[in-house]
Formats: C-alpha cells, sequence, structure tokens
C-alpha cells in the first residue's frame, strides 16, 4: 500500500526522497565526523521505497497498531533509518544534529527505547529476523493485515540464529513478513563473501519456501515492484527481497574507498560529498 497518495508531499518522487534520505545522513555524520555512512547511502533507495510507497503508518502516532513495522536488524544503519524518518516527518528535521551526542535521541546505534519508529534494539546481529519472526506470528493471532519488514545484512548471514528464523518463518508460512537483504559485499572483517561464502543466496531461502526476488537495490523503480510483488504474492509463505547494492551510492569517491565498512571521512571532504550530490540530484 503506497503512503504517496494519502500523506502531504505525496508529489515528492520517490528518487527525490532518496535524494534527501542521503542528504539527511551525510548531515548526521558529518556532526561526529565518521560514520557507517557508506552503509546509509547504498541503502537509501531502499529506505524511499520502503517509507514513501510500501509501508503503512502514521507520522504522527509512531505506535498506531495498524501500522506495518519495520525492523531494522542492523544496528549500525541507525543512521540510514534516522535520516528516512526524518524525512518521513515521525522525527523533527531539528533533532538531526543531536546525532550520537549526549541525551539525543538519535543514538549511533539504533535502540527502540530512544527512538520514536524504531521498532526493535538491533546490534546483535542475526537477531532481527528471529524478532520479526515473532512479530510476525503475534499479529496473525490477533487477526491484523499488518505487515512486518525486516531489513538485515549479508554479514547476518553468517549467523546461525538467521537461518534458524529464515525455517520458523517458512515453517509457519508467514506470509505477512517481508525481509530485505542489504547485500553491499562488505563486512567488518572483509568482503563479506571472503569471510564466509553465502552464495547461491536465492536458492537457500527458496529451500526454506520463502518467495524470493533478486533486484539491484539502487534502482528504485525495480525495488517498488518487487516490494509490490512481495505485498501481494498469492502463496502463503514469507517473502524476501534480495537487495544488491553499492556502498556509498551517489559520492564517487566514496564508492571508491576500500575497506568501507566504517568510513574516516576527512573534515573538508563532507561539504565536498554534499556538493557531489546536490549536483547528481536530478541525474
Amino acid at each position: 500500500m503506497s503512503t504517496e497518495q494519502t500523506r502531504p508531499g505525496s508529489n515528492v518522487s520517490l528518487r527525490d526522497r532518496a535524494y534527501r534520505i542521503r542528504r539527511n545522513a551525510l548531515l548526521m555524520g558529518e556532526v561526529q565526523g565518521q560514520g557507517y555512512i557508506a552503509q546509509a547511502l547504498g541503502i537509501s533507495d531502499v529506505l524511499a521505497v520502503s517509507y514513501f510507497h510500501a509501508l503503512r503508518y502514521r507520522p504522527e502516532d509512531p505506535e498506531w497498531e495498524g501500522r506495518d513495522r519495520f525492523c531494522l536488524s542492523i544496528g549500525h544503519y541507525a543512521i540510514a533509518l534516522y535520516a528516512a524518518l526524518i524525512e518521513a516527518g515521525i522525527l523533527p528535521e531539528d533533532e538531526l544534529t543531536s546525532y550520537g551526542g549526549d541525551d539525543s535521541r538519535l543514538p549511533m546505534s539504533g535502540m527502540a527505547a530512544y527512538t520514536p519508529g524504531m521498532e526493535i534494539t538491533g546490534g546483535s546481529l542475526g537477531h532481527g529476523l528471529g524478532i520479526a519472526v515473532g512479530m510476525a506470528l503475534g499479529l496473525k493471532r490477533k487477526k491484523s493485515d499488518s505487515f512486518v519488514y525486516n531489513l538485515f545484512s549479508d554479514g547476518e548471514l553468517d549467523e546461525g540464529s538467521t537461518w534458524e528464523a529464515a525455517m520458523s518463518a517458512g515453517s509457519h508460512k508467514l506470509d505477512n513478513l517481508i525481509g530485505i537483504v542489504d547485500v553491499n559485499g562488505m563486512q567488518a572483517d572483509g568482503a563479506s563473501r571472503g569471510v564466509l561464502d553465502f552464495e547461491p543466496l536465492a536458492p537457500k531461502f527458496e529451500a526454506f519456501n520463502w518467495f524470493v526476488q533478486r533486484v539491484d537495490g539502487n534502482d528504485i523503480d525495480a525495488v517498488a515492484a518487487a516490494f509490490d510483488a512481495a505485498r501481494h504474492h498469492a502463496d502463503p509463505r514469507p517473502r524476501i527481497v534480495i537487495c544488491d547494492t553499492r556502498m556509498g551510492k551517489g559520492v564517487p569517491f566514496l564508492e571508491s574507498r576500500e575497506r568501507n565498512h566504517f568510513l574516516r571521512v576527512e573534515p573538508d571532504e563532507w561539504q565536498q560529498a554534499l556538493r557531489i550530490l546536490d549536483e547528481g540530484r536530478g541525474q
């Protein structure tokens, strides 16, 4: 269900939403001078589709019972989700400069107790999908028509708990659960497939009785179509969208930086990155 049609500013394109999410993330990154900015830039297109095309929610009431749940399993991607929550009007824009500060509602790793719109406390990687399975089961028992979306990373594919949750979701036929995997190819210890090779990924989830799609996660039209297909798929089984993304997307000198899992950006580079992003907005 698209929220673009029911909310002020619905004439804003998904590409503009993604641009603004990236810009918000860069501005927050500049506050601390470092962070998981490459992941934020890479996943912004997926977040734009999530919050301005797919999810059902009320910005003024983040706890609305009828909402779809968006679980951020990857706690260190919080800077990206905050950027989306600000764009969605769930968080006020003037809190952006508090990112990572004392008493801020925007800690560097996502915590549900601090931040409106943050459904779970992520960061212990491999747990998000299990939590999402529990949420989806609970909603089923309440006869709710809400969906649970769970964003997790290719690094989390190293964790056995992820696969236990995947098997459980397939067994329970959780057709209200939509998984999103960010396959950006990098984790803290190096290239993801060099740490533990998870490919071929799609057949693995298919074997666990999931409806599987794989798309370019930086192609907004492809992501939106995949989300629509996942939501409306007829078979009673969980759905997953595998999104291949490019870290640092939109800022070429960050895209090409090696070992960009945790980027250290020089003080003069933040404004340079913002300028490049602004110049490429219409492309």
